[in-house]
């Protein structure tokens, strides 16, 4: 069997796992095409993203299990994880990487609802009379 690497990545809720390996170039999620999985076309820009960085579309089968949050957290949290494989796999990949910024984790996620509010933010509805 082929040498395969893995790694996570992580967006808002969504975690992926991806595992690289030397192949044809097909990308699969949670046993779908990526292309059936991601159906708006900016989504899968965003998986091939790392690949198309470093030229290297058509030379790794990756396979994702993509787990929580929504479709746009998945494809962020996969191109994560591809980014850090790719450099696993070869480190003179990282400067391009980095440059391009794909393999900085987003850290932004939702903010916890605060008692006395009605969500983070929001207060309830004041009533002078």
């Amino acid at each position: 069997m082929e040498k395969q690497t893995n790694g996570v990545g992580r967006r808002k809720e969504a975690v992926t796992r991806v595992f690289v390996s030397k192949g044809s170039g097909a990308i699969t999620v949670n046993d779908k095409d990526y292309k059936d999985y991601f159906q708006l076309v900016y989504l899968q820009n965003q998986v091939e993203r790392p690949l198309k960085t470093v030229d290297a579309v058509g030379k790794f089968d990756i396979k994702i299990n993509a787990s929580g949050g929504g479709a746009k957290g998945q494809a962020e949290a996969a191109m994560l994880g591809i980014s850090r494989v790719l450099v696993e796999l070869n480190p003179e990949f990282r400067p391009a990487l980095k440059a391009a910024g794909l393999l900085k984790r987003d850290p932004r996620s939702v903010e916890r609802k605060k008692f006395g509010h009605k969500k983070a933010r929001r207060s309830y509805q004041f009533s002078k009379r």
